[in-house]
């Protein structure tokens, strides 16, 4: 038996440290070689972390939520092969350096071992694979008896497909093993399983309305604790002020259903792509809103092109992915562009580079975004809109009553950078593009 010290690598990109946001193994553990041990996050992007050996977890370093430092030793495993060149060491087990808060093994678990050191054999590459932050409720009380047969499953695809902590806790209490549950998504849901029982003759279970549920405790960590720390600070150092104008989109809502209908093989048209389009004509004539501030220089850099930051919500919380050179692009290319990197940012495969750069944010909730809203402003940048839902309303046309289909838009700008009047001018400039398609599609 030897000890094998496996320390976090270099991920790259300059990292200097990762935050654990999930452990898939507890001391006492067997494991097997490429075994999934840890997810560890590094800005907005996690990476999946396998034991390059197989043997029993001695030692984990530290809690979810905690800091590791690149290069410090991320689980100790004793492995099966003895290297003829190992010497033995002084240190003890309580002496061997983890990073802080690092969970040891018992001196039951240990005293067994010998102590001997190896030389650390070359890893397997680490699998990075960028996906969005996985929900971690709930996994730390999973043995690893369970965990076989609720985590990481198969598509009909033959490849990996998620399950989040809620379906894996309704299949161990349905006693489903979601090896052998089927789905054509990257994603195991709570449909799948329903599908699974009724396909083998059983049912579906029933709950009742309004049934109460037990209080939960969730820790903050990862993208959540990411997006709370930046919202905290956009609110601390922005002097926000928002404006809210009224359009009318009759005209464009029909312009968009119209090149629907000959879209070919074309991306299906939304309306985001139009009021992308519109935005980047305004800021091309206001460009102290597609602007960066950098408040510690005082320095103030205006953008030339349009680097649009879309906010995308996904299963784990809130990304902006940024379309570069959005000026440059037509409707049925961003069109495209969004769908990509919306899947992207949803799977959790988008790059670094895709989810930073963005010079202007604008954010959309679809039918579902209210009346008006008021967004915070993504530092850097100095200005963000929101655009809230499409209604009917009888309005006067020509001394006649109509019906027309009005949103309005909400701007929220940096008060420290731009002045109410640009904003408005801003906003009564976007009129005259999105209550005119012609006018926005040959600008």
């Amino acid at each position: 038996m030897a000890r094998y010290e496996f320390k976090l690598p270099d991920i790259g990109e300059g990292i200097a440290e990762a935050e654990i946001v999930a452990w898939h193994v507890k001391v006492g553990d067997t494991i097997a070689e490429d075994q999934q041990i840890a997810d560890l996050m590094t800005d907005k992007a996690t990476v999946e972390m396998e034991s390059p050996v197989a043997g029993k977890v001695l030692e984990l370093a530290g809690e979810v939520g905690d800091q590791v430092p690149i290069g410090s030793v991320l689980a100790v495993i004793e492995t099966e092969g003895v290297d003829r060149a190992a010497e033995p060491v002084e240190d003890s087990i309580e002496e061997r350096p983890l990073a802080d808060g690092a969970v040891q093994a018992t001196p039951e678990q240990a005293e067994e071992l010998p102590v001997t050191k190896v030389e650390e054999p070359q890893p397997t590459p680490v699998r990075a694979e960028r996906r969005a932050e996985p929900e971690v409720e709930a996994r730390q009380a999973q043995t690893s008896e369970e965990r076989p047969s609720t985590s990481l499953r198969t598509n009909e695809g033959g490849h990996k497909a998620l399950a989040s902590p809620a379906v894996r806790a309704r299949a161990r209490d349905l006693g489903i093993d979601l090896a052998q549950v089927k789905t054509a998504s990257d994603r195991i849901r709570h449909s799948d399983l329903d599908a699974y029982l009724l396909y083998n003759g059983g049912t579906v279970p029933s709950r009742p309305a309004g049934a109460t549920r037990k209080d939960e405790t969730v820790k903050v960590v990862g993208l959540r604790r990411k997006i709370a720390e930046n919202m905290a600070e956009a609110n601390r150092r922005i002097q926000h002020f928002t404006l809210v104008e009224e359009y009318d989109v009759t005209a464009l809502e029909e312009t968009r259903a119209m090149m629907n209908q000959d879209r070919g093989a074309n991306t299906k048209l939304t309306l985001l792509p139009f009021l992308i389009t519109a935005l980047t004509r305004g800021l091309a004539e206001w460009p102290m809103l597609n602007a960066t501030f950098d408040d510690e220089a005082m320095v103030i850099t205006r953008h030339g092109s349009v680097q649009m930051g879309v906010a995308t919500q996904t299963p784990n919380g809130l990304m902006v992915a940024t379309i570069r050179d959005a000026q440059s692009r037509s409707v049925w290319e961003l069109a495209s562009e969004i769908v990509r990197l919306s899947d992207a940012a949803r799977s959790g495969k988008a790059t670094r580079e895709e989810l930073s750069g963005a010079t202007f944010t604008i954010s959309s909730l679809g039918p579902m975004g209210g009346i008006t809203s008021t967004p915070v402003v993504n530092p850097p940048q100095v200005a963000i809109v929101a655009v809230n839902k499409i209604e009917d309303k009888l309005v006067p046309v020509d001394g006649d009553i109509e019906i027309r289909k009005r949103m309005n838009l909400s701007l929220s700008c940096d008060h420290r950078v731009v002045d109410g009047w640009d904003a408005a001018s801003f906003m009564q400039t976007l009129k005259t593009y999105i209550e005119n398609p012609l006018r926005l599609l040959s600008a």
